[in-house]
C-alpha cells in the first residue's frame, strides 16, 4: 500500500448488548491512499463511528490490522499508539471542541506546541492554515465570537495542523445549515487536497459523499464500494 495512507485489514468487533453479541464489524476491509477523500455512509447505529475510533486508534479491534502511514498498529502498546495518532492522524467531529478561552489562532497553535513546535512556528502555521480557510480577519477571535461554520473550519485547521498523514472526519457538518456546510466542505476538500491527506470522512449528506473520490457504504458489518 501507499505508505503515506490508511489501511484496514479484516477489522472485526463485536459489543455486548445484554446477553446477546452485536456483531458491529464482520471483517471490513479499506484502502485510503494518500491525497484521497473517502465518504463513508450508512445508516445510524451502523458501525460507522466504531470504524472511525479504531481507524484512529482510540479503539482495538477484536481482530484485524490498522496499517497507519505504514505502521502496524496492532501490537502496539498505548503509548506507542498515542505518539502514532498525534504524529500521523487529525480529527475532525460534528462539533468542533474549540477551548473556549483561547482564540481560533490559539487553538490551533496549541496541539504543534504539544508537539514540540516552537511557539512562533505554530503561529506562522497556524496564521497560514486560517488564511487559506479565509479566516484571517477572525484570527484572534475566540469561538464564541465565531459563527457555526467559522468554528468548524478552525476546527478543521486544527486537525491539520501537526501535518498528518491521515484525516478522519465524523459528520464535520452535521451541525451547520445546508449552505454552510457545503461552504464549510469546499473549503475542507481544498484544503485536504493541497496538504496531501489521506481522509475517511463519514456523512449522512448524498451530495456532499457524491463530491468525494469514492463512497463506501457501512454495510451488514461490512464495507461496500459504492
Amino acid at each position: 500500500m501507499n505508505s503515506d495512507g490508511l489501511k484496514l485489514e479484516n477489522i472485526r468487533r463485536t459489543f455486548k448488548q445484554g446477553k446477546e453479541d452485536l456483531e458491529v464489524l464482520k471483517g471490513a476491509n479499506l484502502e485510503i491512499r494518500a491525497g484521497e477523500i473517502v465518504a463513508l455512509v450508512g445508516p445510524s447505529g451502523a458501525g460507522k463511528s466504531t470504524l472511525l475510533h479504531i481507524a484512529g486508534l482510540l479503539e482495538r479491534p477484536d481482530s484485524g490490522e490498522v496499517h497507519l502511514a505504514g505502521n502496524p498498529a496492532g501490537g502496539l502498546g498505548e503509548k506507542e499508539r498515542t505518539l502514532l495518532r498525534r504524529l500521523h492522524l487529525g480529527f475532525v467531529y460534528q462539533y468542533h471542541h474549540l477551548l473556549p478561552e483561547f482564540s481560533a489562532a490559539e487553538n490551533v497553535i496549541l496541539p504543534q506546541m504539544i508537539a514540540g513546535v516552537s511557539r512562533t512556528q505554530a503561529r506562522e502555521r497556524a496564521l497560514d492554515l486560517l488564511d487559506r480557510m479565509k479566516l484571517a480577519e477572525r484570527a484572534e477571535h475566540r469561538p464564541g465570537q465565531l459563527s457555526g461554520g467559522e468554528q468548524q473550519r478552525v476546527a478543521i485547521c486544527r486537525a491539520l495542523a501537526n501535518g498528518p498523514r491521515v484525516l478522519l472526519a465524523d459528520e464535520p457538518t452535521g451541525n451547520l445549515d445546508p449552505h454552510t456546510a457545503e461552504g464549510v466542505f469546499d473549503e475542507l476538500i481544498r484544503l485536504v487536497k493541497g496538504s496531501g491527506v489521506a481522509a475517511l470522512i463519514a456523512t449522512h449528506n448524498p451530495d456532499l459523499a457524491a463530491r468525494m473520490d469514492r463512497v463506501v457504504r457501512m454495510s451488514e458489518g461490512l464495507l461496500v464500494e459504492q
